[in-house]
């Protein structure tokens, strides 16, 4: 198969989809490889890594998309990427679709065979989606603590406190991947953290764990109400794979919480977890709602490269490479991982999360 990837063009998005070591791979199982012309040097890798891996490096991201039958990125194309996509051709990257009508019709209309990460499921895991949300938790923590400091209109409470001088009160909600890396790096930092969710069965294991330096608490709507409102430092944490993040943090809490409190919400990339979420940037990366600041970057592990694309390919190479050996059709008769990861397939939806965010047919294979 003759597979390639090109240079992420989301604002500050380094990461890269195919690191010089995935290509050795792909090249070592016969098959052609192309990247574009400094794709991956952000993420540390200059194009000589790549040629001596026995990739052909391609001036333009055009003749990459236009050469590859199976092109592998990190973010979901972008409008102005539109043109490239085409029917035989096979993206596999994240898609977040239940997120992006505009994107999830392009790629109906265009028929592109469209394998999204954070679908891939196996054993009840999201494994292409876990070593980001790993990166994306531990960040959640680290921005948290950098924006409630006052000259970027935070509270000005220090994560950690000092002896005499009282913790931050941390508050997440969704105890998965996300939240659980959020909880380390909390505890880590000192702070005094609740963590909310409705599998009783984590918060025992995070009970656990952590015994009695942080509170676990059901995520009735009571418990969340009350945990928000007296948090210094939310992280928006919750998860449905393939749909829309509900809208858990509610705007008519915010009256009720402390000026300069901040709001983390990770669950940005599915639509986000507040009533006011809106996608913002690396350059400008928060935003004030009712004297509360609101962090909503939308490629988190985009700022931290080097171990972001790495984690990433590491998880994403064995399916990747199952396509490219079987051909996509075989490979989902195989895996039902990859079955899992497919959301458009033959002009049709075929992720249900997909289908009743917008309403269209879904075609269950």
């Amino acid at each position: 198969m003759i597979i390639g990837t090109v240079k992420e063009i989301k604002n500050l998005e380094f990461r890269v989809g195919l690191t010089p070591g995935s290509v050795k791979e792909y090249v070592s199982h016969g098959h052609e490889v192309y990247v574009e012309k400094g794709a991956g040097i952000n993420s540390g890798f200059p194009d000589q890594e790549y040629v001596d891996a026995g990739a052909t490096i391609l001036k333009t991201a055009d003749e990459v998309w236009k050469k590859v039958e199976m092109l592998i990125k990190v973010k979901e194309p972008l409008e102005p990427e539109f043109k490239f996509l085409r029917e035989g051709l096979i993206l596999y990257t994240y898609l977040h679709l239940a997120a992006n009508e505009d994107l999830t019709y392009a790629l109906l209309k265009a028929k592109t065979q469209s394998i999204a990460y954070e679908t891939i499921e196996e054993d009840g895991t999201l494994p292409c989606l876990k070593p980001m949300s790993e990166v994306a938790g531990r960040l959640s923590a680290i921005q948290g603590a950098k924006f409630l400091e006052k000259p970027f209109g935070g509270s000005g409470i220090l994560i950690s406190g000092v002896p005499g001088v009282e913790r931050a009160k941390a508050t997440i909600v969704g105890a998965g991947v996300v939240g659980e890396n959020a909880l380390k790096m909390l505890v880590g930092m000192g702070a005094d953290v609740t963590i909310l969710d409705i599998n009783l069965r984590k918060l025992t294991y995070l009970d656990d764990i952590y015994s009695n330096t942080i509170q676990t608490l059901y995520s009735s709507k009571e418990n969340l109400e009350l945990a928000i409102k007296r948090a210094d430092l939310v992280i928006g944490a919750v998860l449905l794979p393939g749909a829309k993040a509900p809208k858990l943090i509610k705007r008519a809490y915010y009256k009720d919480m402390k000026p300069g409190s901040v709001i983390v919400d990770v669950a940005i990339d599915q639509g986000g977890s507040t009533e006011v979420s809106k996608p913002t940037y690396h350059d400008n990366p928060i935003y004030e709602v009712d004297g509360i600041i609101h962090y909503t970057v939308a490629n988190m592990p985009g700022a931290v490269p080097m171990t972001s694309t790495k984690a990433l390919t590491n998880a994403t190479l064995p399916y990747g490479l199952m396509i490219a050996d079987l051909g996509l059709d075989m490979a989902l008769n195989r895996s039902r991982a990859l079955k899992l990861g497919i959301n458009v397939y033959n002009g049709e939806i075929t992720c249900p999360g997909v289908a009743e965010a917008f309403n269209l047919p879904y075609l269950k294979l």
